[in-house]
């Protein structure tokens, strides 16, 4: 069944693609979800034409975001924070302090793009991934630090 997304949905395309999907995954996933509307005779046209208007859209937003990722990357972030004696952090590091400090520097993520590999409770250097989309995972520096008392 050929459907017309209304959302993202991962895994199967972007919102304003035309794509082919099974019958059951519609009937039962998309449609009741409202990610989908089917594509009939009568309004495969109309949904061709919107479907090329997005695409062009979605060329610019791809040179932003990949813009964003360059931005990213040459991003050092220095985080203070209160350590034991032995450099052990009192919490860990959270995704929104990422992205909290980020937003600072001009850079907007929300806190579910910063994924961390593994979560960060000692002072030290460490690689943060920002999802940007599927396709674009630029890595941030973040350097933890004791804070001065």
């Amino acid at each position: 069944m050929k459907v017309y997304l209304t959302k993202n949905v991962e895994k199967i395309g972007m919102q304003g693609e035309i794509v082919k999907v099974s019958d059951g995954f519609a009937t039962n996933y998309l449609f009741p979800k409202k990610l989908a509307v089917q594509i009939t005779d009568a309004n495969e046209s109309y949904f061709a034409s919107r479907e090329k208007k997005i695409e062009h859209r979605k060329e610019v937003i791809a040179t932003q975001t990949s813009m964003l990722a360059e931005k990213i990357k040459a991003t050092t972030l220095i985080l203070k924070r209160k350590m034991h004696d032995d450099s052990k952090l009192y919490g860990s590091v959270s995704p929104q302090e990422i992205a909290d400090l980020l937003s600072e520097k001009g850079i907007g993520v929300s806190k579910n793009q910063v994924v961390f590999d593994k979560s960060i409770k000692e002072k030290g250097t460490y690689e943060v991934t920002i999802k940007l989309s599927s396709r674009l995972q630029p890595k941030l520096k973040i350097s933890v630090v004791p804070e001065k008392a």
